[in-house]
């Protein structure tokens, strides 16, 4: 095995020092704080196509990219243009623009699922006001989710949420009232027989059933179609509003996400994440007679200064224009398999208990072997061997995400090129990983 000397990590180091008398924790977002793998954040500081260097002068191939919204890399030069001319303009102005309905238009003309949207600034924020139009068009207040999917960090969803919180030990966020706990109701996912008694002991309080159709912030935990199905058809029968959180999907398995993947149809969908082209962006759009409870239409209030940008609508426009192209998600899954293939190729012939789960261009370490994980219950709390796979592929010039729940990401710039040098890094990684 080749002996790998470790990154330089001291400007880093330094501002991280620093950064921590400004930030609880010394960041912006928890699970930045690198606390589940080894060493200090590394301050990042440019990008570009499939590539980050740090501020110490490190280069990493990026399996992170910005945690899923640069699908088409860093730095694209159509989403770069784009960006540039609609900031020559003017970077904000609180009132409506062009760009707004060029996004719109470029969205709604190619999805079968909603006829309106309502741009805002985050895939939190867009959860959140989807699920008070939920509330609003029902006239019901509880709503049911499930144990490990994500929804930002909105009071009610903070119940056994994602990968931020069990990074760091815990299922719930202090601070949210029980009362609102107490309005959100927690199935494990893949239970069929749980989620019909749930929904026959609350026929009546039901506004709305969330859930990610592909849960992606808790491990990569792939469902089974008939458990999606059962839920649509359980929605339907009980007046309640199935909601697909569609923020990490949505656009990234394909331009209409897990609905079209599945062929199963929401009733509100949100997305984020992709649609911002690297800046803040999120949205929640539904039929016409659900949006049409939304201020200033109807009595669901909602609003927001930044909310259709005009540099961020830019930006969304230049990366769906690309990923609308023929052939984008046929090709962004072929280099996806290359890659996994040769990673578990290698894993199986090794004998080591890892595999790389995949769907689209998504990809999570699953330390399982080959048990099929669908409930975050199912994954070990033992997160060593990824913080070790995470240390020794920084050696090696490859950046994830630093969290062993994350997912990782492959954008159109990762060829295959790269992608067959991130798996030889991975393959020596992991042999230094399961050596002993």
């Amino acid at each position: 095995m080749e002996t790998k000397t470790k990154i330089q990590r001291t400007n880093s180091n330094a501002l991280f020092e620093k950064a921590k008398t400004y930030f609880p924790g010394g960041v912006n977002s928890p699970v930045r704080a690198f606390k589940s793998v080894e060493g200090s954040p590394i301050f990042m500081k440019k990008g570009d196509g499939c590539f980050v260097w740090d501020e110490d002068g490190n280069k990493f191939i990026d399996f992170c990219c910005s945690w899923g919204p640069l699908i088409l890399g860093h730095n694209h030069p159509a989403v770069y243009t784009k960006i540039v001319a609609a900031l020559q303009n003017g970077a904000s102005f609180g009132a409506p623009t062009v760009l707004e309905n060029e996004l719109a238009e470029l969205i709604l003309s190619r999805n079968p699922f909603i006829d309106k949207i309502r741009f805002v600034s985050s895939g939190t924020e867009a959860v959140m006001s989807a699920l008070r139009l939920a509330r609003g068009y029902t006239n019901r207040k509880k709503v049911l989710k499930f144990e490990g999917c994500y929804h930002g960090h909105v009071d009610s969803m903070l119940v056994k949420a994602g990968s931020g919180l069990v990074t760091f030990g815990t299922s719930s966020s202090a601070g949210v009232p029980e009362e609102y706990a107490n309005e959100t109701l927690v199935l494990p996912l893949n239970d069929i027989e749980a989620l019909r008694a749930c929904f026959a002991e609350n026929a009546k309080d039901l506004a709305c059933a969330i859930i990610e159709p592909i849960p992606a912030n808790n491990g990569l935990l792939l469902q089974d179609k008939a458990f999606l199905l059962e839920l649509r058809n359980l929605c339907s029968e009980y007046g309640a509003l199935l909601f697909f959180d569609e923020v990490i999907s949505g656009f990234r398995v394909g331009f209409n996400g897990a609905a079209a993947y599945f062929g199963i149809t929401p009733d509100i969908v949100t997305y984020g994440k992709i649609i911002g082209g690297g800046l803040p962006v999120g949205a929640y759009g539904a039929k016409t007679e659900i949006m049409a409870c939304v201020s200033p239409d109807g009595p669901v209030y909602q609003a927001g200064t930044l909310s259709g940008n005009p540099v961020a609508m830019a930006a969304g426009i230049a990366q769906l224009t690309e990923c609308a192209k023929d052939g984008f998600y046929e090709d962004q899954e072929d280099r996806t398999g290359y890659f996994v293939n040769l990673v578990n190729a290698h894993a199986s012939s090794k004998g080591y208990d890892f595999e790389m789960i995949t769907i689209g261009s998504i990809f999570w370490l699953s330390f399982a072997g080959k048990k099929r994980i669908q409930r975050a219950d199912q994954i070990d709390g033992d997160m060593s061997q990824f913080s070790d796979l995470f240390s020794a592929l920084l050696d090696r010039g490859v950046y994830l995400g630093p969290s062993g729940y994350e997912v990782g990401f492959i954008s159109k710039a990762h060829t295959k090129e790269h992608l067959k040098i991130a798996a030889n890094a991975f393959c020596e990684s992991l042999d230094l990983v399961f050596a002993d």
